[in-house]
């Protein structure tokens, strides 16, 4: 998107009339378990996205733009000191390629002043105003002569490549303001950056500033009267650095006008960094429309961007959100735009109602270092809204009614979330609704991760801290059909949870966990091709290992586990019960079984139990298709292996027992098919 802001006119508003058609959250494919707590996809509203056919900048060239504001330290405390004396010398006589320091006020009393080839006009605590300067070729002015009084014309750039703005010397008013002022305001600010970036500036400084913005209101003055968020925030031109301090307050107007706004955005712009500063919302001070509504403001946006560096950003009490990243067109579509290479880093979340980040469209998206504090809690003003995660991945698909062919609208790959903080959020702390390529490690998480309709993601590495209103497992890995595969569980520590891994559905490795002080250690529910391995889940006060209940597993390979828990550490009750499951396996191998937590096989099917060592008995109830061989079972207070109920091809062999002298090697009080052979017994 081009913006073309006159020179001498730099505080009109830009219009920018596009059609979109994008989706914020909408219908998906399937169902995410229970235990996400997503809403219904299916009740979702749809957003607005362009319907433009632009060059693809995909094609372009754009360099890295890293991750450090290298601007220097900007303090505007004590404002621009001007001389307001007038000048006893006029600009009349200027010869080509001369220098003036202007160190007194000249007014130009309304005249257009033409300046010869190559002239340069330095600050010297003088200011021009009430004119314009018109140079004829290759002039250089200083960035401390740009005011609000003074019009530019001709062909000229600014003498240093970093603008520093003093609020005072532009028509943007600060503090509380009414609607029409605030949308003064976003023009103005808006206008400004895009004014000073054609006159050769790349970065804008700005200090002590605090101001409303409405970003709410169509400002188009065609036909197309529609409203479209990212168009009506203020927006951040391309090859641009908006560098704030703490002392930097930009706040949305508050309106209940529109469902979905932003107060910045950076759309279909490239090469932008945005440095510090508080982007405050709307939250507690709007008046909403419906209960539970998606409406309110984003702070930020990035709609089709390109190379964009967000870092130290404080981010808070957005109405609607924190930040939204997300693309024009549908990725079907010639025109689709995705955004690309965005890095969100060091920033604060705080207090946001909904989600914090939302990741509906985009790629190489890096999310390093951030702080999340009461995503979707509710708060003086306004429920918590929908959602309730501090993070979400939700691309919209569905499939095709009549070819059940799966249509993607949005994609989301290859995103990177490392090095953050999450506190508090009402439902969970991140959530991979539909994505590609996930990689999430060396985190630290109150609240629930998850994953669903997922292929190639990676929860590694993190550390999981229950807080004290968690009422969901640490770890949620879930999600039905093809496009879910190659997901990964490695090296977590999870700590103080009702449930520390529930493992849904297929095609998980569950690798390197360390899992502590949990009711449950890893819940199971209808596997298929899932590994668990060299996983440590201690509870010296209950809890039980690995558990799976009135569900089925397949190809399910339990191995090389340390499991020390006081009730169970294996609990399978109804696994594998129906007669189609007849074929299904489970095997349980080179596990150490050590504390006082016993085995529970009932009413299951399809399992076999190898080569562990178990400090506790090993009981079958009610079974079928079970081999126990090559054990070492030492129990210190029980039977070595205890069979009771009906059972039906249950083997028993090779094992090696050794009880107390009140106990037996193996206690069978059961009927049915069942074989002993060459157990070892002491």
């Amino acid at each position: 998107m081009q913006h073309n802001t006159p020179k001498l006119l730099f505080f009109l508003a830009l219009f920018l009339c596009l059609t979109q058609i994008s989706f914020v959250s909408c219908s998906q494919d399937e169902d995410l378990i229970d235990l996400v707590g997503l809403e219904d996809p299916d009740e979702e509203t749809v957003d607005d996205s362009d319907g433009k056919d632009d060059e693809d900048p995909d094609n372009q060239e754009t360099p890295d733009l890293g991750g450090t504001d290298d601007s220097p330290d900007f303090d505007s405390s004590d404002g621009l000191k001007v001389n307001n004396t007038p000048c006893d010398y006029t600009l009349n006589n200027l010869e080509a390629n001369s220098t003036l320091e202007i160190d007194c006020q000249m007014d130009l009393e309304g005249q257009t002043i033409t300046l010869p080839a190559g002239v340069t006009l330095l600050f010297k605590e003088g200011e021009i105003i009430n004119g314009t300067l018109n140079f004829t070729s290759s002039g250089t002015i200083d960035g401390n002569l740009l005011n609000k009084d003074l019009n530019i014309e001709g062909d000229v750039q600014l003498n240093d490549a970093v603008f520093q703005f003093y609020p005072e010397r532009w028509d943007i008013e600060q503090g509380q303001v009414n609607s029409d002022r605030a949308l003064k305001n976003n023009a103005n600010f808006e206008g400004l950056m895009f004014y000073v970036k054609e006159l050769g500036a790349t970065t804008f400084q700005t200090d002590r500033f605090d101001a409303y913005f409405e970003v709410t209101k169509v400002t188009s003055t065609t036909t197309n009267q529609n409203f479209y968020p990212s168009v009506e925030a203020v927006n951040i031109p391309s090859d641009f650095t908006l560098s704030m301090t703490d002392n930097t307050i930009l706040r949305v107007y508050p309106s209940p006008t529109q469902t979905s706004a932003a107060l910045l955005a950076i759309r279909e712009a490239s090469n932008v960094r945005v440095f510090g500063g508080v982007l405050y919302g709307d939250r507690d001070i709007r008046n909403y429309t419906r209960e539970n509504a998606e409406e309110g403001a984003h702070l930020l946006s990035i709609h089709s961007g390109k190379n964009v560096v967000l870092e130290g950003i404080k981010f808070v009490k957005g109405s609607m959100g924190g930040l939204n990243i997300y693309s024009i067109g549908h990725s079907f579509q010639p025109i689709y735009n995705p955004s690309n290479n965005i890095v969100v880093k060091s920033c604060v979340f705080e207090s946001i109602r909904r989600m914090s980040i939302a990741l509906t469209d985009g790629y190489n998206v890096d999310i390093n270092g951030n702080t999340f504090i009461k995503s979707g809690q509710p708060s003086t003003n306004s429920d918590g809204g929908t959602v309730g995660y501090a993070i979400n991945l939700e691309p919209v698909r569905t499939r095709d009614s009549n070819t059940n062919e799966l249509i993607e609208y949005q994609k989301v790959h290859d995103v990177v979330i490392r090095n953050n903080i999450e506190r508090e959020s009402r439902e969970g702390a991140l959530v991979v609704f539909v994505g590609q390529r996930i990689l999430i490690e060396q985190n630290e998480f109150e609240k629930s991760v998850a994953y669903n309709l997922a292929s190639d993601v990676e929860i590694k590495n993190n550390r999981f801290t229950a807080g004290p209103t968690v009422s969901k497992p640490a770890i949620i890995t879930g999600g039905q059909g093809e496009t879910v595969f190659n997901n990964k569980v490695t090296g977590n520590v999870i700590e103080g949870y009702g449930l520390g891994i529930a493992a849904y559905y297929k095609d998980i490795e569950i690798e390197g966990n360390t899992i502590t002080n949990c009711d449950v250690g890893i819940l199971l529910k209808s596997v298929e091709d899932v590994t668990i391995a060299n996983n440590s889940i201690h509870n010296s006060s209950g809890g039980q290992g690995i558990a799976g209940q009135i569900t089925t597993a397949n190809n399910l390979l339990i191995q090389d586990n340390e499991i020390d828990v006081d009730n169970n550490a294996i609990y399978f009750v109804q696994l594998n019960l129906g007669s189609n499951q007849n074929n299904d396996s489970v095997i349980i191998e080179r596990n150490d079984f050590i504390g006082n937590g016993k085995t529970t096989i009932s009413s299951s099917s399809g399992i076999t139990y190898r080569q562990n060592t178990s400090g506790t008995v090993i009981q079958i109830l009610n079974s079928s298709n079970v081999e126990v061989l090559k054990n070492v079972i030492t129990p210190a207070n029980n039977h070595g292996v205890y069979l009771n109920g009906t059972l039906s091809g249950v083997n028993i062999y090779d094992n090696d027992i050794s009880v107390p002298s009140n106990f037996m090697c193996i206690r069978n009080n059961a009927s049915g098919s069942i074989t002993l052979n060459n157990n070892s017994c002491q």
